[in-house]
């Protein structure tokens, strides 16, 4: 399947004349940043490249280290275990199972530089200088020991490109980075707005506030969180989709009581390739049932279940979550010209950057 590069298409769904103009969905051309490609789909004879620096992937491998090891049988299936308890088992007294859990680090972040150097060697990665790793493992001490022991061995490689682990938490991450999808006048008047996060295992929803005089966003700060595993109930599309409406009607009611002025939008970060009418193409795979194809549209489904914020209706924007969740990162990466996201989750994200000329001028002067 040929890679995805992001351009603009056709016009999002702001639906009434006092709806607010947004940018294009999956759009290339965002107020600070071109996006100069996403979800790529590398391949080699074993399959998807990013599936070998996956939070799968790194699952797997600890339960096959697990299971090669002399005394395994002492150390419990790794298989159900959390993150915080594989934390303790690295930072605890059982030199044999924290072994266990460096050597499947290592191997992991062999197996992140490797998929890295494959991603530096397309054209729409060439001239990266800066990598940032988000997703799910990059919130424990395993994740970021393997981004670090990654960036080391990519400076082995004598690359020229650093790595870092996403300065924000992960589950506020894909809600902040969501500003950088609206046109840059839309919160003037407003405190803030609804931001989704949709993973293959969680959604995310939040409130995303800003001081009204910032213009760049380095005051966004995330309000309100509602955080939810749909994973674990194994509900399909249209059930997991009436959860989320929930949830933002929620929020909507929260700002209400707080007095917090929302605009009439609300930002999507998703799994998959998004055309430029709010439909997925493909790439979401990993979410419950059908997301994918012409007869569903995420955009339409979130207006049927949220039609107005203060009277007003709704426009939503949506992009790649990848691509939104890196955005987060937007001014930490003003020292640079061309950067990228991974973000290690159920699959693994990508997305490439380019600072706009003018823009990267405002950013250095903060």
């Amino acid at each position: 399947m040929a890679a995805s590069t992001a351009r603009q298409q056709t016009r999002g769904d702001g639906r009434e004349p006092e709806a607010v103009a947004l940018p294009y969905h999956g759009a290339a051309d965002l107020p600070h940043v071109h996006v100069d490609s996403y979800n790529l789909e590398l391949r080699d004879a074993e399959g998807f490249v990013g599936d070998k620096a996956s939070g799968r992937a790194f699952r797997k491998l600890l339960e096959e280290i697990r299971k090669d090891a002399k005394g395994a049988a002492a150390m419990a299936s790794t298989r159900d275990m959390s993150k915080s308890e594989l934390d303790a088992i690295l930072t605890g007294d059982d030199l044999g199972a924290a072994a266990i859990v460096q050597g499947a680090i290592e191997e992991f972040a062999q197996n992140l530089a490797a998929v890295s150097q494959r991603f530096l060697r397309q054209q729409s990665w060439k001239g990266v200088e800066r990598i940032v790793v988000g997703g799910g493992l990059r919130r424990s001490r395993i994740g970021e020991i393997a981004i670090l022991r990654a960036a080391t061995l990519l400076r082995q490689a004598d690359l020229d490109v650093g790595m870092v682990p996403l300065s924000h938490h992960p589950d506020e991450a894909g809600l902040l980075g969501g500003l950088q999808l609206l046109a840059p006048d839309v919160m003037r008047d407003h405190d803030g707005f609804v931001a989704i996060d949709i993973g293959g295992t969680n959604i995310r929803c939040g409130i995303v506030t800003i001081r009204r005089k910032d213009r760049l966003g380095d005051t966004a700060k995330v309000e309100r969180l509602l955080h939810w595993r749909h994973r674990d109930e194994k509900l399909g599309r249209e059930a997991v989709l009436d959860h989320l409406g929930g949830m933002m009607r929620e929020l909507s009611d929260r700002a209400d009581k707080k007095k917090l002025r929302l605009a009439p939008v609300i930002a999507v970060g998703c799994p998959g390739v998004i055309a430029g009418d709010g439909w997925i193409k493909r790439g979401a795979q990993n979410l419950p049932g059908n997301w994918e194809g012409e007869d569903f549209n995420l955009t339409e489904a979130l207006h049927e279940r949220m039609p107005r914020i203060a009277g007003r209706s709704i426009s939503v924007a949506l992009h790649n979550d990848a691509v939104v969740q890196g955005l987060s990162e937007v001014f930490r990466m003003r020292d640079v010209k061309r950067w990228a996201a991974l973000t290690i989750g159920t699959g693994l994200g990508n997305a490439s950057y380019t600072n706009l000329p003018d823009k990267a001028r405002s950013l250095a002067r903060l």
